[in-house]
């Protein structure tokens, strides 16, 4: 879990319908850049991988349904986020 202080926290600190908001209008860019923001914050490689897998365009789509699912469900977005 993101720590009080970071960047990642302000996102997961907002209402649940504005992040579904964010996601289903900016999802793309909003997963992909939280990914890399996780990264620095917890050093998992995958993360970063999937963060920038997730600023191409095919692959977006597949990275933001997962995104906008994992938000309705968990409250947060948790696919390869950690």
């Amino acid at each position: 879990m993101a720590s009080n202080n970071s960047l990642t926290s302000v996102f997961e600190g907002l209402p649940k319908i504005a992040k579904v908001l964010l996601i289903v209008f900016l999802g793309w860019i909003v997963g992909g850049i939280y990914r890399v923001v996780r990264y620095t914050e917890t050093k998992n490689t995958t993360t970063l991988v999937v963060g920038l897998l997730g600023l191409i365009p095919p692959v977006d789509f597949v990275i933001w349904v997962a995104d906008l699912v994992t938000e309705v469900l968990n409250d947060r977005i948790t696919f390869f986020a950690d």
